[in-house]
């Protein structure tokens, strides 16, 4: 692995990691508020497995960055149009940038591979 894409996978690894907690965190606050059963299976599945995406960096790179893009896509795909209606920061907007920063990340990070 060439020395850019090692200095690349760490802060993608740290990223997805908080990602992932951050993830889980609105889930559980989705449920608090709002009683959103939703909110805490999707935050802690998708949450789970951006942490699982990241563990997997950098032994295991094709698979951890697979999982983390996929995961990164499919949040941006339920933030983005969700923001955009609405226009609420908290949470859609918030998440929206998240998962778009992680599609950025794991695409940067697959291209320095």
């Amino acid at each position: 692995m060439y020395q850019s894409a090692k200095r690349m996978l760490g802060p993608t690894k740290i990223y997805f990691i908080v990602f992932g907690i951050l993830t889980i965190a609105g889930g559980i606050v989705g449920y608090f508020k709002a009683g959103s059963v939703a909110s805490i299976i999707a935050g802690s599945i998708t949450g789970i497995l951006l942490l699982v995406g990241a563990w997997l960096l950098p032994e295991h790179l094709a698979a951890g960055l697979t999982i983390a893009l996929f995961t990164s896509a499919l949040l941006a795909l339920q933030f983005v149009p969700k923001f955009l209606s609405t226009g609420k920061v908290m949470p859609a907007g918030l998440m929206s940038i998240l998962s778009v920063i992680g599609i950025v990340m794991a695409v940067l990070a697959w291209m320095r591979k």
